[in-house]
């Protein structure tokens, strides 16, 4: 960030959950998603000791304008840790005027000083032809052998069960 960035980005604190979750929800509207994070959800992941992630806000003026969500991961093939970018909404005021990338690289700096990181992963959708081009141009290789699998709800519970 610059100083003539026309936004700033600061970590996510107790007084922001409001915001952060109108954004996040902004970004499942977007892409046509059911959206089920709540604020308590929100605040626990980010807030709560030890946080299971790291939250951005960008705001322009009092605006807010975009958000991240970042977490630690580690590679066996890589060696090092690395953060893995969840959740990443730059509203339509602010496209195309560097608030993506400018989230991304806040994203690395809090994962480097934090968790050591040396990459950043994410996933996105195979349709979503513009963000797709958007991690291109910063360099993202898509991992094209790579599936995402879940293990969500009921088959997460089963997995918890006993054998």
């Amino acid at each position: 960030m610059s100083p003539s960035d026309p936004w700033r980005i600061t970590p996510v604190g107790p007084g922001d959950i409001v915001d952060l979750s109108h954004a996040l929800e902004a970004l499942s509207a977007h892409m046509g998603d059911s959206h089920h994070a709540t604020e308590d959800a929100l605040s626990l992941a980010c807030l709560g000791v030890p946080p299971a992630c790291h939250g951005l806000l960008a705001r322009g003026g009092e605006t807010v304008i975009g958000a991240a969500l970042v977490s630690p991961v580690f590679s066996t093939t890589f060696g090092a840790a690395g953060a893995y970018v969840s959740d990443l909404w730059v509203g339509d005021v602010a496209r195309g005027q560097g608030l993506g990338r400018a989230l991304l690289r806040a994203s690395a700096e809090f994962a480097r000083e934090e968790w050591r990181a040396c990459f950043l992963k994410l996933t996105v959708y195979a349709e979503n032809t513009a963000a797709r081009a958007f991690y291109d141009r910063l360099g993202f290789d898509m991992a094209e052998r790579d599936l995402t699998c879940l293990l969500a709800a009921k088959a997460f519970d089963d997995l918890m069960g006993d054998p």
